[in-house]
């Protein structure tokens, strides 16, 4: 492979090391060296491929120390696997220093870390846009998280919330983040995605971070490629930009002269863009027919809202309304999908997920649950010919907690429930629709009659 324009420039010795340094640093984070994403890449199901397997895959890094229960770490803890990578770029920078091949050859590898940069992170921008451009990532508040009490809602939950209740700029932040993978499919163009995404994702980056969202480690490595990335440029930009004076254009251009890396260059842009197709395409399926956040299967017909608990008896003894009663209901919401939640003065485990991942049972899709208190949660199965409700806590922790109800509808504002609880007390629960205006529903342009 011949480089014309800047294969004659000097580097100077530390930009040797730090070259060095980098390469290595920079090929450990990059290329799978995690025997668990094999370990994914093996068991994803391919034939009935779903988009959020594909992500799971496409925001890889190494992870070389196990994590406590699954959980995120934070702190200096989280970047524990860049630490480990760091030092072995340390060792192997020292023992390549020895070798001192020549200078030459850094400006080919220069070139191919450059490449291998701009697709790896390309493929990470086009998973994080499209589940951002069709609203995936972060859905719409439900029914009951509106109503839940901001105090019980953890950090990262309220951040989701606030970008989930406008899907379209939410859809716009997707579309910056596919527009800078496109620049990075010509070299020409690839400061231009760099420093869009530098000034997008590092906001982003420090979202993650401050508001303890799970994803800042790979947030932070995609601004941490996006700084590598316009480097190159930053000399060029200084002079035209600070200095205010002419600045000379790269003539840099690779000259392919063995097939083989000409193949090589195919295959990547190839790949890259295959992969955005598939990814985009499922996305966008998963948007129509099955948010993967939330339950698909639908909820009651003609139950769907926020109902005050009018009467709650129980083994025969009526409780009246009480705030601070352990045992008796105070609201119920029925959401469009298969889930009712119950506002009850009963100390609950949080789930401290972040509601990510995919799952095929709806009791499993923990999103509406997860980062908040407040709230009792239930997955239910309805038998409409014999107007039961078959009720099973969706926390992990309570799932021991059934119900076994019947149901009668005499109207389109009450719902009547009687059967069976948890601890097989009898009860019987009348539930009247309470149509609570919502400021964010109503809109801010028109006076508001609460």
């Amino acid at each position: 492979m011949a480089l014309a324009g800047s294969a004659t420039t000097p580097w100077r010795p530390w930009q040797l090391n730090l070259f060095r340094f980098a390469f290595i640093f920079l090929l450990i984070l990059i290329i799978p060296v995690d025997w668990k994403f094999y370990s994914d890449l093996y068991h994803t199901k391919w034939a009935s491929l779903h988009v959020y397997e594909l992500l799971k895959l496409s925001k890889y890094m190494p992870d070389f120390f196990a994590l406590k229960d699954h959980q995120p770490e934070w702190g200096l803890k989280s970047f524990s696997s860049w630490g480990l990578a760091a030092l072995i770029a340390i060792a192997g920078a020292f023992i390549w220093r020895k070798q001192q091949p020549d200078k030459k050859e850094y400006v080919v590898l220069y070139y191919w870390l450059r490449v291998l940069v701009r697709y790896r992170l390309a493929i990470a921008l086009f998973a994080y846009g499209f589940i951002k451009l069709f609203p995936l990532q972060m859905p719409y508040p439900s029914l009951s998280n509106l109503l839940t009490n901001y105090g019980d809602f953890f950090s990262w939950k309220i951040y989701f919330q606030t970008l989930g209740i406008e899907p379209k700029y939410e859809s716009f932040l997707g579309f910056v983040e596919i527009l800078a993978a496109v620049l990075l499919f010509n070299r020409k163009t690839t400061a231009f995605g760099a420093g869009l995404i530098i000034g997008f994702l590092g906001n982003v980056a420090a979202a993650n971070g401050f508001y303890d969202i799970g994803e800042h480690v790979f947030s932070t490595f995609i601004v941490l490629l996006s700084v590598f990335l316009l480097v190159y440029d930053v000399p060029k930009l200084y002079t035209l930009l600070i200095k205010e004076k002419k600045g000379i254009a790269s003539k840099f251009k690779p000259v392919f002269s063995e097939p083989v890396l000409k193949r090589i260059r195919f295959f990547g842009k190839s790949f890259t863009l295959l992969f955005a197709l598939l990814f985009g395409s499922l996305a966008l399926y998963s948007f129509i027919y099955d948010p993967y956040k939330v339950p698909k299967t639908p909820g009651l017909t003609g139950a769907y809202g926020f109902y005050n608990v009018k009467d709650f008896v129980i083994n025969g003894d009526t409780i009246p309304y009480s705030k601070t009663d352990s045992t008796r209901w105070q609201d119920v919401v029925f959401e469009k999908w298969s889930t009712i939640s119950v506002n009850v003065n009963k100390p609950l485990k949080i789930d401290l997920s972040s509601g990510d991942g995919y799952f095929e049972n709806d009791i499993d899709r923990n999103y509406e649950i997860a980062g908040l208190s407040g709230r009792r949660y239930f997955y239910y199965k309805a038998d409409t010919i014999n107007k039961k409700l078959l009720l099973q806590n969706k926390n992990k922790n309570y799932r021991y907690e059934k119900l076994n109800l019947s149901y009668t509808i005499p109207s389109d504002s009450v719902i009547i429930l009687s059967g069976i609880n948890e601890r097989n007390d009898s009860i019987h629960v009348r539930l009247e629709k309470n149509n609570k205006k919502i400021l964010m529903k109503e809109g801010r342009r028109r006076p508001v009659n609460i």
